[in-house]
């Protein structure tokens, strides 16, 4: 297996609902199993980014929202051994149960600092025991295991000295040196254009799990952007129109996600919104145009790294919207892979999203990210097709570099650190929200 298409297999995970809530959940789903006894406490504290995205998130099984209520359900009914499924199992009387939890004070959520790495410290305390783990730079990345104040897991966590990739501006430098840093778009296209299709075909199960997500939500009594999509449609899932279809069906699939509907989503990068941006659109310009099984499996494979390489130097979770644009990006290059475009036109539509979406806020996994996956396939679809007739930002211009690693770099660069003093206002303004509701 190529290392490439182990990186994309290793990185494609269902994950229920939006990660974050998810990713919660497993922590205390995790220390609750260390423990016995009835549950006296529970305190999560996350990093800035965990903090945010999963705020008025809505949770698996449940109509309720939020980092607390999430925690909670994770300590009553969460599976630790299903990872980002851990909610799948979620009842009726369990939502009763987190409830009271919460009611009666016995949950808490405290946020550790402003950052785009991954962190979470997840305490149950029983009548007998405590445990706490601990979780870093991936959603379930489980770094410390304590009981009753004895480690009984620990992982390595040295840094990399040598992490170091060179900008125009100088050196970008991340705690893991991630092995996509180590290739450039020409080697993606000359990926994907050459490796054996069987070797990758295992991307087919994003298509599958998206699209059952993409139905769910069409069902739902609870989704409002699909049905509103839908009927701009013609009331067709699949018409004649590829920017209309590619917006339904990736933006049905996010609302579905973001309200918790029990239908999970590939993720990729750690994000069920990720994945879906950077399929959805393709499957949509594939169906409609006649193209075959193999050209969108190549294609989802290029989307799939030009969004990895992004987040890679944005951070998993920062102030920016990865979905929109590393996800919109990898869409908006491999739909102008599928026009017949080559390498430079490629780097152009790179050039074009940098130019225009770039700085878009997260404000955290809820409603808004329909809207954001929207204006994302409308900027990928401009992108690829202007970029296809000549017309594209040159590299003289703004944060586009020499190159286009310079310039999904240079994106990176602005999620991180460039949107830290943006994290915090975002945050500041939940807290304000919270302290006047209160």
């Amino acid at each position: 297996m190529k290392q490439l298409t182990k990186l994309i297999f290793d990185d494609m995970k269902p994950s229920l609902g939006v990660t974050e809530p998810g990713a919660i959940a497993f922590s205390v789903a995790k220390a609750r199993s260390y423990t016995k006894g009835d549950i006296q406490s529970i305190h999560v504290v996350l990093n800035s980014g965990m903090y945010k995205n999963a705020f008025t998130c809505g949770i698996p099984n449940s109509t309720e929202v939020g980092n607390a209520f999430a925690a909670a359900l994770g300590a009553i009914a969460g599976k630790s051994e299903k990872g980002l499924l851990a909610l799948d199992a979620v009842t009726q009387p369990d939502n009763d149960i987190a409830r009271k939890l919460i009611d009666d004070g016995k949950v808490t959520v405290s946020m550790s600092e402003i950052s785009s790495t991954i962190f979470i410290e997840a305490t149950v305390q029983t009548s007998s025991d405590e445990a706490v783990v601990t979780i870093r730079d991936s959603h379930i990345n489980v770094t410390s295991i304590r009981v009753n104040d004895i480690e009984i897991f620990a992982r390595d966590e040295k840094m990399q000295a040598d992490d170091c990739v060179a900008t125009e501006n100088g050196k970008a430098c991340s705690k893991e040196l991630h092995p996509i840093k180590k290739y450039t778009v020409n080697d993606f296209i000359d990926y994907i254009e050459t490796v054996d299709i069987g070797e990758i075909e295992f991307i087919t199960e994003a298509f599958r799990m998206n699209m059952a997500l993409f139905n769910a939500a069409i069902k739902s009594e609870r989704t409002v952007f699909t049905k509103s999509l839908l009927a701009m449609n013609g009331g067709k899932v699949i018409s004649t129109d590829d920017r209309k279809t590619a917006s339904l069906l990736c933006n049905g699939a996010i609302e579905g996600r973001v309200l918790g509907l029990d239908k999970p989503a590939m993720s990729i990068t750690g994000s069920g919104s990720h994945g879906i941006i950077a399929t959805m659109p393709l499957y949509a310009y594939c169906k409609i145009h006649g193209l075959s099984d193999e050209k969108l499996i190549r294609s989802t494979a290029l989307s799939y790294l030009i969004c990895t390489y992004i987040k890679e130097y944005s951070g998993k979770l920062s102030a920016f919207c990865g979905c929109a644009i590393a996800a919109g990006t990898g869409a908006a290059c491999s739909l102008t892979w599928l026009k017949g475009g080559n390498a430079q036109d490629i780097s152009n539509t790179i050039n074009n999203m940098a130019s225009s979406i770039t700085g878009m806020i997260c404000h955290g996994g809820n409603h808004g990210c329909t809207m954001k996956g929207i204006i994302a396939v409308d900027a990928a679809y401009n992108s690829a097709e202007l970029s296809m007739s000549g017309a594209y930002i040159p590299s003289i211009h703004g944060i586009n570099g020499i190159t286009p690693e310079i310039t999904m770099q240079n994106i990176g660069l602005i999620a991180s650190p460039g949107m830290v003093g943006t994290e915090k206002v975002i945050v500041d303004i939940f807290e304000d929200k919270s302290n006047k509701v209160r």
